[in-house]
């Protein structure tokens, strides 16, 4: 029993100097491109817009107009939100959760759900994604793919950004672990069922 505490105190210690640092520069990597990932949502918005407006007055007056590039771009931007965007959300805990129990949990108790899902689940399935996605989007690069439809785009760099949204999500989950195991070797149980998590001066002023 006190190799076993002894080996947790070692584990927490080295996950605080070493892995937090880490952490945050991921965090902060998935945190800036959420927000380019914003501009986006719009920049689609106004894409698909402009070209249902282009459709309606290409049937009025009789134009002919080949849509296929804005309606890829609009189906592309689409693809970089959800690809780009899973470990933006992994980050800020945003994805839909569907146990009822999870919030009634104490702090330390949903650091260790989430702990085991991300090390069993999460980053397990980010991997073997990542070793599925290869040889496809490995074959779309080297023959450069187009899309088959007239005046389309290339295929292969939104297939490229399948292996970047894997590779983000397994940094992500790396962090998220780091965090779940501060929280696992810290005394602070705040957040216990029933109980608000104060917020700190230097929180509140940010």
């Amino acid at each position: 029993m006190r190799f076993l505490k002894q080996l947790a105190a070692r584990i927490y210690r080295v996950n605080h100097d070493i892995g937090k640092p880490m952490a945050a520069l991921v965090d902060g990597l998935n945190d800036k491109i959420g927000a380019g990932i914003r501009w986006l949502a719009l920049l689609m918005v106004l894409v698909g817009a402009g070209t249902a407006l282009l459709r309606y007055f290409a049937r009025g007056f009789e134009w002919s107009l080949n849509l296929t590039p804005p309606t890829e771009v609009q189906w592309y931007l689409f693809s970089l939100i959800f690809l780009l965007g899973a470990a933006y959300g992994l980050n800020q805990n945003v994805h839909v959760r569907v146990d009822v129990l999870y919030e009634r949990l104490s702090k330390k108790k949903r650091a260790v759900i989430d702990l085991v899902g991300t090390i069993i689940f999460l980053i397990p399935f980010s991997i073997v994604m990542l070793y599925v996605s290869w040889p496809a989007v490995f074959s779309s690069f080297s023959i450069r793919e187009v899309s088959p439809d007239p005046g389309g785009l290339p295929r292969w760099p939104i297939k490229i950004v399948i292996l970047l949204s894997f590779v983000l999500l397994v940094l992500q989950g790396l962090s998220q672990v780091v965090k779940q195991i501060d929280i696992l070797g810290s005394k602070d149980e705040r957040s216990a069922p029933g109980e608000s998590t104060p917020t700190s001066a230097p929180e509140a002023s940010a």
